[in-house]
Parts: structure tokens; C-alpha cells; sequence
């Protein structure tokens, strides 16, 4: 079967073109008596590195190939096929669904062979049609379950509604909550804004604490939540408020290797999306999160470290993205101190203490404020 079945549109996006394409490579291979086969870059923490051009991590030379000469290779690239005739049609079709609805809808495909035996799996296949295809998961209209993220502060911005264009401003039109950042913060207009910098915060808690104290208004500055391991939606948009409004970013997590993994997304980008570096992250933010060094200073509250953290931990002085010297240091010290410490805990020096000095004087240290 030749890809012009596959939809019956001539007048094709440019993401479609990219789909059918790789479809047809598979096509043409078997029409020239080929075995089918995909190469895509090996996504490992020892395969990436650093791009001193585009300021980033990249994915290096070391690629893997898919292959129809074992079963297993051979059900990838059917399942590849697909899902490249699924997605080709609801671009047609100028609809979307989710990454959770594509897991569900392979279930009635007629293939028992093509369908997934988890969302894992058909995650990773998107993923990978976005490295091979140059685009990204959001032109293929493919949106994640809402990730809640938000933003409160002094930035004004145009968006489009099914209602029509609507103007918001982030700190005077939204209640406590804030504005929930969009699946594609692409489609946002910024029109105007008075902020000096971004800090995004790991915890609901901490951001709730942030606004209450009036951080927001007092130090002109966008708190973006980032509600845990960020989402793509949430470190693209922290990416523009950098790059088109000039802003500097700063994270702002707990002191445990989990959250230093959090401010690791936003500025080095994740090791499964490095294809996305420069679309998504923020090489230049800077942390201002609970450090080993914070909590022997400060004598906060702790918890000790579990055999997963330090293995953990172990596993960050290994990864190049963490072989700097400010890392170096603060996770060998923790590692002595075996103990990690959550940014509530700065609560214990009084509720105010996170907005009155804690932040302020790091900011400060940073130039920031």
C-alpha cells in the first residue's frame, strides 16, 4: 500500500508531508527489496552533549536502528505506521486528542500486532516520530492530560478563545490561582509587562506562600508553577518569557536530587526530549533552590536520605549535565550530610522568612534584585 491512501487530502501541512514521508521511506524500502528500518538517535544520558552553538544538550552520534528483521523490530514499525496514518488523518481532520486517547484508540485499530501494550510505549513512539520528522508533538495536535501549571504576575498577554481573541493581564484578571498556562503556550501573545524576573516554583504550597506575601507585586516578578516535574507546556513558555521578553529565570525546588533533576529540565532539558533542547530549554536559568549548603547553614528541618536518593545522587555527579563546579560541590556535601530538605521547611523560621530574606538574599547574590 502506496501513502497516498493514507489520506485523501493533496493540499498537505507541512507536518503531514513530514509524516507520509517517513512512511513512504518504509514503502520504497520494501519496494526495493529492502529489509524496513528506522535509525533514531540512542537516548541515553551517555549519548548527549553539549551543543556550544545552540547552548544546549543535544542528543550525540550513537543511534539505534529499528528493524523489521526481528518480530519485535518489525511490530515497532507497524505500530509506526500506524500511527503515522492516525495522525496524518486528525491533521486532516483539524482535530487532536491526547497522549492517554492515542493508547486507548490503538485498541480498535485491526491489527492486534499494532496496538500498545501501554502508554509508555506509545509516548515513546511519538516521541521518536518528532525526531525523525524535525516536528513536535503539539503540530501533530497531540496534547497531554492537563498539567495545571500557571502564572501570576505583572505580564499582559492576547489569546485565542473558541469565544474569539481575549487580552488577560496574569496578576489583575485571574484570582489566586493564576493563569493556566495553555497545551501550546506558542498561541499566547505577549503584549506588554512590568517584571524584572521569572522564578518558577516546584510546590503548590510554596507558590501559594509566594503570592499570599505578595512576592509577585513586590518584587515584579513572574512566578510560574511548575507543579512538580515540569511540563513541556510550562518550559516552553518559561523559555519565551526569557527569550522574547529578556527575563531571567531563576527555579526555585526542594534540596533533594529529584528536584535538582526539576530545575534540570528547565535549564538543560530532559534526556527523552533532547531532540527539543532548543525549544524548550532555558539554558541560562539559575537555581535558587534548597541547597545541601542552605541546610547546614539555616539548621532547617530534614529528612534522611533513602538508598533510591543517594543512588540518585551518585548518578547526577556522573551526568554531564551536573559536572559543574556549584554541583560538584553541594551534592558531595550532601551526600556527607545524608540529608535532603523540602522548601516548606524554611517555615520553621517563620512564615514570612521565604519572601522576607531567604529569596531576597539569594536574588540578591544573583544580581537578580
Amino acid at each position: 500500500m502506496s501513502t497516498d491512501n493514507i489520506i485523501d487530502s493533496t493540499d498537505l501541512t507541512d507536518t503531514q508531508a513530514q509524516l507520509l514521508d517517513l512512511a513512504d521511506r518504509f514503502y520504497e524500502q520494501f519496494n526495493e527489496g529492502d529489509v524496513p528500518r528506522l535509525e533514531i538517535p540512542t537516548r541515553t544520558k551517555s549519548n548527549i552533549e553539549y551543543d556550544e552553538d545552540k547552548n544546549v544538550w543535544v542528543y550525540g552520534d550513537r543511534t539505534s536502528t529499528r528493524s523489521a528483521k526481528s518480530v519485535g523490530g518489525a511490530q515497532k514499525l507497524l505500530k509506526s505506521v500506524y500511527t503515522i496514518e492516525f495522525l496524518a488523518r486528525q491533521l486532516e481532520e483539524e482535530r487532536s486528542s491526547t497522549l492517554r486517547e492515542l493508547y486507548y484508540l490503538s485498541e480498535s485499530w485491526d491489527l492486534d500486532e499494532a496496538q500498545f501494550g501501554s502508554q509508555d510505549e506509545s509516548n515513546q513512539l511519538v516521541e521518536d516520530l518528532e525526531i525523525v520528522t524535525d516536528a513536535t508533538r503539539e503540530d501533530f495536535h497531540m496534547r497531554p492530560e492537563e498539567s495545571g501549571a500557571t502564572v501570576m504576575g505583572p505580564l499582559e498577554i492576547r489569546e485565542q478563545t473558541r469565544r474569539g481573541e481575549r487580552e488577560i493581564h496574569c496578576q489583575e484578571d485571574v484570582g489566586e490561582g493564576g493563569y493556566q498556562i495553555p497545551n501550546n503556550p506558542d498561541t499566547i501573545e505577549f503584549l506588554d509587562n512590568d517584571a524584572d524576573f521569572a522564578l518558577c516554583v516546584e510546590t503548590g504550597g510554596m507558590r501559594d506562600r509566594l503570592v499570599e506575601n505578595g512576592f509577585d507585586d513586590e518584587y515584579n516578578c513572574i512566578v510560574v508553577h511548575l507543579k512538580g516535574q515540569p511540563a513541556r507546556a510550562t518550559r516552553r513558555l518559561t523559555k519565551r518569557l526569557h527569550d522574547e521578553l529578556g527575563l531571567p529565570v531563576t527555579v526555585f525546588t526542594d534540596g533533594d536530587p529529584w528536584s535538582y533533576r526539576i530545575y534540570g529540565s528547565v535549564a538543560y532539558g530532559s534526556i527523552k526530549s533532547a531532540h527539543l533542547s532548543e525549544y524548550l530549554a532555558t539554558p541560562e536559568a539559575e537555581f535558587v533552590g534548597i541547597r545541601p549548603q542552605d541546610i547546614v547553614e539555616y539548621d532547617l528541618p530534614t529528612d534522611p536520605l533513602s538508598d533510591s536518593d543517594i543512588n540518585a545522587l551518585e548518578s547526577e555527579l556522573d551526568d554531564p549535565r551536573y559536572q559543574t563546579e556549584f554541583w560538584t560541590e553541594q551534592i558531595e556535601l550532601q551526600l556527607d550530610i545524608e540529608k535532603k530538605s523540602e522548601q516548606q521547611s524554611l517555615a520553621s523560621r517563620g512564615l514570612d522568612f521565604v519572601t522576607d530574606t531567604y529569596l531576597p538574599e539569594r536574588l540578591s547574590e544573583m544580581d537578580i534584585v
